[in-house]
């Protein structure tokens, strides 16, 4: 499978256990505060990341191969930005819908291309705005009430997500940082971060059931450590907005995982939705693709590339 493929494949895959996210967070928060799951997902996904074996040495590598200080900057510099994520969106599903939180954070789509300045034509925003479209269609499919404290939460998650995706290409540009070091040191601020505020409810933990510590196992070691290590694996590898496009498709998975797991009642306008979004994603990535392919051209004619393509993290 070509690299560029197989980036995809693992960004979508990121999309998938995204999307799935939102269901199983509100159940969780159902049964314990919210502080108390972000803690347990940050630190769970922590002790993952110290149990996974490091090849020791390596270009990118300290003396030991242990954290270099770039690593340990920028993973808690990412580490605070992915905590506000969690927390806005942990906070925003608790007080909406599993499915209006999907359809809300697919914003991002738009969003991530407008904070990372990039000069696309035209026809990337009409994808976009095909993609809006299939939201609101969903949307009302879904019988979208009058916007409240949870849909206003999950609007600002959307702006900062498109910022962290964004803040994860221009940080890692042309820096030698290992996804796997630099997922931990997110993790480990996130723990730090909510331990504090989730001590109140830590002794609710040894009287949790099995089936919310399944839920809470599921979002860190799944929507947690590999949707990290994935996303920043991948944005080395391509544009903040190819991510955003792939990633965009999230609205789509919690749908399918509300209507099939969470009893969401599944209308004719839900699936147009669902269809005009992943053909304005695949629409506005071709159009992205072959943007990018033709930026070295036009550099080499003296036409200046936007630093926002990603053209030179391409492999």
């Amino acid at each position: 499978m070509p690299t560029s493929r197989r980036i995809d494949v693992v960004l979508l895959a990121v999309a998938v256990v995204w999307g799935s996210s939102y269901l199983t967070a509100k159940t969780a928060t159902d049964a314990l505060p919210v502080p108390t799951v972000l803690f347990v997902r940050y630190a769970v996904a922590a002790l993952a990341c110290a149990a996974v074996p490091r090849r020791r040495g390596g270009p990118a590598a300290g003396p030991t191969g242990g954290l270099t200080r770039d690593e340990k900057a920028y993973g808690c510099l990412l580490g605070l930005t992915q905590a506000a994520v969690l927390v806005l969106e942990t906070y925003g599903v608790a007080h909406t819908s599993a499915g209006n939180a999907g359809l809300i954070i697919s914003l991002t789509l738009v969003l991530t291309p407008v904070l990372d300045r990039v000069a696309l034509p035209g026809r990337f925003f009409l994808a976009a705005g095909v993609c809006m479209a299939g939201v609101g269609l969903l949307v009302s499919g879904n019988g979208l009430r009058t916007p409240g404290t949870g849909d206003l939460l999950m609007l600002a998650a959307a702006v900062v997500r498109a910022g962290h995706v964004v803040l994860v290409g221009r940080v890692t540009a042309g820096r030698a940082l290992r996804p796997l070091q630099l997922t931990a040191v997110q993790c480990a601020v996130g723990a730090a971060l909510f331990l504090l505020p989730a001590a109140p409810g830590l002794p609710a933990l040894a009287r949790t059931g099995a089936a919310t510590w399944a839920q809470l196992l599921y979002l860190a070691l799944f929507c947690g450590l590999f949707a990290f290590l994935a996303q920043t694996w991948a944005v080395q590898h391509t544009s903040a907005t190819r991510a955003g496009l792939l990633l965009g498709t999230e609205p789509v998975w919690a749908l399918l995982v509300g209507t099939g797991l969470g009893g969401e009642r599944l209308t004719a306008l839900s699936v147009l939705g669902a269809a005009l979004v992943v053909t304005g994603t695949y629409w506005g990535q071709s159009v992205e693709r072959a943007h990018r392919r033709l930026a070295p051209v036009a550099a080499d004619k003296g036409v200046p590339r936007s630093a926002g393509t990603g053209v030179s993290r391409v492999r």
